[in-house]
């Protein structure tokens, strides 16, 4: 009860503050000139989309996710800081996520489930302060949902596999692609090439890989 409480007494602060964050990230947008570190920016994706390819759904879609959970159930799995982001489509500050700078081969899952969504091959420094991908592994490792919040346009990024809220993306990516996917550091877990990945990894690619 009282955790359901102090959660609460963070709402109007935590309006206010992704008011100033969306600010940041959309003067960042404008005026950031983009830059790969030492990646491969060629296609390795065949179902790479450009933004006039992507499926965005309207806002107040419910899509069917494989993965359900009540609240409570989230509270118990996620930190106080994931459930904010992921499960209420919080934002962390620019510049202060662990993974942000972190160009190690590897790949990234959904803090939430476990579910695989970005390759390091289509990472990039967008100078934005966010981890930022032009492309997820696959079309469907994620939901894409228009996001009217605080007054703007915008769409939304959600792991496929729950719909729990990762980032937004843009389309003001590099090549090929063109489209920046911002996504927060808390929303991901990374596993570098040839390590043991966590638990909820390796429970989630022994139920849903083919």
């Amino acid at each position: 009860m009282f955790l359901s409480m102090n959660r609460k007494t963070h709402n109007k602060r935590n309006i206010l503050y992704g008011l100033a964050i969306t600010a940041i990230a959309v003067f960042a947008a404008f005026f950031t000139v983009h830059s790969g570190i030492g990646k491969d920016m060629s296609a390795n994706d065949a179902d790479s989309q450009t933004w006039s390819e992507l499926e965005i759904l309207p806002e107040d879609a419910a899509p069917s996710c494989s993965i359900v959970l009540t609240e409570e159930e989230w509270e118990a799995r996620l930190t106080e800081t994931q459930y904010r982001i992921l499960r209420e489509k919080g934002t962390e500050r620019a510049f202060t996520g662990k993974l942000n700078k972190n160009y190690v081969e590897g790949t990234y899952y959904s803090a939430a489930t476990g579910q695989p969504l970005f390759s390091s091959e289509t990472k990039f420094d967008s100078g934005t302060g966010w981890p930022s991908f032009y492309a997820p592994v696959d079309s469907d490792a994620v939901i894409l949902k228009e996001d009217l919040s605080y007054g703007m346009k915008r769409v939304e990024v959600l792991d496929s596999s729950s719909g729990s809220h990762l980032g937004h993306v843009f389309p003001d990516g590099p090549a090929p692609t063109g489209l920046r996917y911002c996504i927060n550091s808390e929303s991901l877990i990374f596993v570098p090439k040839g390590e043991d990945p966590p638990d909820i990894v390796k429970n989630y690619l022994a139920k849903h890989s083919n």
